[in-house]
């Protein structure tokens, strides 16, 4: 009778144990209890991404008891308010696509998780659940259930470190040191010494370099044998099966020729081979560390704060300079940069960025707020209970919520070639074996080792994501930062590019600003201070810093209307702040032509407006007329078109310029763009232009280094670059170019080296050696080439 397998682990059933039910076996009620909770879910499509893809779940009965403490699980949560929380959990058994879907779709099986994502090469999932519904606890138990019991240690989470996983580490000194070893006794051999050392010895040294073998073939190269046994399995070829074809020929071949005494085998190149394909490994590894440390602790985007010191006097500060115990200061749709506890008396907080959801939650002083929620409405205190990590703030941006569908074409040509690559490779190495075996059988062996060794599409693959990768990280030292790298390719295809006008194409530092109207007294004046100092609108900016510092006034309600002003309330008067439509201005004519200009209107009383002479940002001029060489601009703007006559006279006589336009407006028109068939990227100032930018192909929010920034925003261009845009358009497409030169130098060096291998001239070990030379290869071609284009002027 043949052994049978579990349909859901996979193990072989023992005797007298086999369960039946539904038709197939299991190994035990674990594995048919999980297959019962998917069945019942109709999750059964678990099993067709990989065959028996689950692990038998353990008994954990008690195990997690200590979840129930809510001190602990303060810590343990990334994210609580409110009934919504957030976890990250690390998941050990994590291995083929299966597991990614399952652990994708929680929410299919237990009522209460909204959202959980996979990190595959971090083997974490984060889970976001309403905890009304279901317990954390309840979480690690349906996890531990289905075979995916998470590991939780409490000192991780509490000095924020994760276990560095070193196995690669210790394969790669195993076999340097086999590789070491071998070779050293291999020299009598290789000068073959016969006077005392090869007539004595040699059967002794060849059992010992045999040993010595072991435990590279069996232990440093195993990772090759389980992928490739993994990829047979799911039909799916990948490059790890011709590696793991080629060591297991080289180890039976040599271990043949040291039994029938025919020689002393290729154990040096075998043991060779493995550990220059593990130093490879690494080399990739330590690489794509490299860039994602660069990503994640040099390329902050600009975000800064205001800090409250202890004098009271106000000062806008890096974000990464805030400390614990430090007071800062969070007007309307600022972002919390850190965690705190509200000083104010209350607020209105925005999570949205955090899970999805936009209704505020209200706050009262005392409360704990978390980073990443948005302040609404009137100016708010609070005090800083842990410095800022730029990380979780850098997630918050990516958060998928937020992510537009993106077509990679680079992506897809890739994976198109990657599919084919292995079938014909295995083609390749069979066919030169059996044309060289009837010739020379010494030379078969080694051009059959050879091509499945040299042949590689790693360095195919790793060309458009070390390309993007360092574009990335080089626009990021140069104050562009990219949300992702997919916004690079985006990037290359626009053709048409919208601007908005305040605080964008003009600056909020220089204004020439008048008042006309009624007089104002000091306490009107300190009233209009104190109400602007709330809003982060670029016209209410300009106004703040002109007045005169005053005393502070307690805000008792604020309200900021997109596109149309501010309504607010203070010393028991009414104040409106805004356009001269939103304040009732007397003597309205809509067909008028004025400048930008802000109304002011205290107890239904109008007394005048702030005109603003808008100061254009430098190297405007010239910028638009190198865009307009490429692209299609316009100009879009919610202030009326009293500017028209003197844009006109600096922009290209071709851009369309657009006033009066409201938030719903813009978005419409970039709309009707995209449906004409054009790429549009839109520049604005992440404030008001929200749902533009969430609209385009690609949206930049301009930053004056102020904590706004829109979630649906793509890139974040410090302001003081603004000139160089056309710059970072420009070094988008070469990254392309870098691209197809990368693919056309990776697919050269494999017909190559196939050549060489095919006809003979390539031994197995110098094909292990140049195997990972063509991942350095590439990768130094890139990092040159993109360094080289970001050097140039891209005239």
């Amino acid at each position: 009778m043949s052994e049978q397998s579990c349909f859901h682990c996979g193990l072989t059933i023992a005797k007298n144990e086999e369960i039946n039910f539904d038709e197939k076996k299991f190994c035990c009620n674990g594995c048919k209890t999980v297959y019962e909770i998917f069945s019942l879910h109709d999750m059964t499509c678990y099993y067709d991404f990989e065959k028996s893809p689950g692990a038998t779940p353990q008994d954990i009965k008690g195990k997690y008891d200590f979840l129930d403490n809510e001190a602990i699980l303060s810590k343990v949560l990334e994210f609580q308010e409110g009934n919504t929380a957030i976890v990250s959990l690390n998941i050990p058994h994590i291995h083929c696509s299966s597991c990614i879907w399952i652990l994708e779709n929680l929410n299919r099986i237990q009522p209460g998780i909204s959202v959980s994502q996979v990190n595959f090469p971090e083997k974490r999932v984060r889970i976001t659940f309403n905890s009304d519904l279901v317990s954390l606890k309840a979480i690690v138990y349906l996890l531990s259930s289905i075979g995916y019991e998470p590991y939780i240690s409490l000192e991780n989470y509490e000095t924020g470190k994760t276990n560095v996983d070193r196995t690669l580490t210790y394969k790669l000194g195993v076999a340097f040191f086999c590789f070491g070893n071998i070779m050293l006794l291999s020299f009598p051999e290789y000068f073959e010494i016969k006077e005392f050392w090869l007539d004595n010895y040699k059967p002794f040294f060849r059992i010992l370099i045999f040993i010595l073998a072991l435990p590279s073939f069996l232990y440093s190269a195993s990772g090759y044998y389980v992928s490739a046994y993994k990829s047979i399995k799911s039909g799916m070829l990948n490059i790890d099966i011709p590696i793991a074809l080629g060591i297991i020929v080289m180890f039976i071949r040599s271990t043949f020729d040291i039994v029938m005494n025919y020689g002393s085998g290729f154990f040096d190149s075998l043991t060779g081979l493995v550990f220059f394909m593990l130093l490879g490994k690494m080399f990739q590894i330590k690489t794509y560390s490299f860039l994602s440390f660069e990503r994640d602790f040099k390329s902050y985007f600009p975000i800064a704060v205001t800090r409250i010191n202890s004098d009271t006097s106000e000062e806008s500060v890096p974000i990464y300079d805030v400390q614990k115990g430090n007071r800062l200061l969070i007007r309307n749709q600022e972002l919390i940069p850190v965690d705190g506890i509200l000083i104010s008396e209350k607020a209105e907080i925005d999570y949205s960025f955090v899970t999805g959801e936009a209704i505020p939650i209200t706050k009262k002083s005392g409360d704990k707020v978390f980073a990443g929620g948005k302040q609404i409405g009137k100016v708010i205190e609070m005090e800083v209970l842990h410095s800022v990590s730029q990380s979780y703030l850098t997630q918050l941006w990516s958060n998928e919520i937020f992510q537009k569908n993106v077509f990679q074409k680079h992506k897809t040509i890739t994976d198109a070639i990657s599919r084919y690559f292995t079938p014909i490779l295995l083609l390749i190495a069979f066919a030169g074996f059996g044309y060289w075996i009837f010739i020379d059988a010494n030379t078969a062996f080694n051009v059959f080792t050879a091509v499945l060794i040299v042949a590689c599409p790693c360095a195919l693959a790793l060309t458009a994501p070390f390309t993007f990768g360092n574009i990335l990280r080089i626009m990021g030292k140069q104050k562009m930062y990219l949300k992702n790298a997919l916004v690079i390719e985006q990037l290359a295809k626009v053709d048409t590019i919208v601007f908005d006008k305040t605080g964008t194409i003009t600056t909020n530092k220089k204004s020439n600003i008048s008042y006309e109207g009624n007089i104002l007294s000091e306490e009107d004046y300190i009233l209009i201070k104190n109400v602007l100092r709330g809003s982060n609108h670029p016209l209410s900016r300009m106004l703040y810093d002109f007045l005169s510092e005053t005393n502070k006034v307690k805000i008792d309600d604020f309200q900021e209307i997109t596109g149309k002003g501010i309504l607010a309330s203070a010393n028991n008067k009414a104040i409106k702040i805004g356009s001269a439509e939103f304040v009732e201005s007397p003597g309205l004519d809509t067909s008028q032509i004025e400048k930008t200009a802000l109304h002011i209107k205290i107890d239904d009383i109008y007394y005048g407006k702030f005109t603003f002479q808008n100061q254009y940002r430098e190297g405007l001029e010239n910028l638009f007329f190198n865009l307009s060489k490429t692209y299609q601009i316009k100009v879009l703007s919610g202030d009326n078109d009293g500017e028209r006559a003197s844009l006109q006279s600096i922009l290209p006589l071709e851009t369309e310029l657009i006033f009066n336009q409201k938030p719903e407006q813009k978005l419409e028109f970039i709309k009707n763009l995209q449906d004409k068939g054009q790429n549009v990227m839109m520049v604005g100032d992440g404030l008001n232009d929200a749902g533009a930018l969430a609209q385009s192909n690609v949206g930049i929010s301009i930053s004056e280094n102020v904590n706004v920034f829109s979630p649906a925003c793509d890139a974040i261009l410090d302001a003081t670059e603004f000139s160089r845009l056309n710059y970072f358009l420009k070094l988008s497409k070469k990254s392309i170019t870098i691209i197809k030169m990368s693919f056309v130098l990776s697919l050269l060096y494999n017909i190559v080296g196939l050549s060489f291998a095919v006809t003979g001239n390539l031994l197995p070990l110098v094909a292990a050696i140049i195997m990972p030379l063509s991942t350095i290869t590439i990768v130094s071609f890139v990092t040159l080439m993109s360094n080289y284009f970001s050097n140039s002027n891209l005239k």
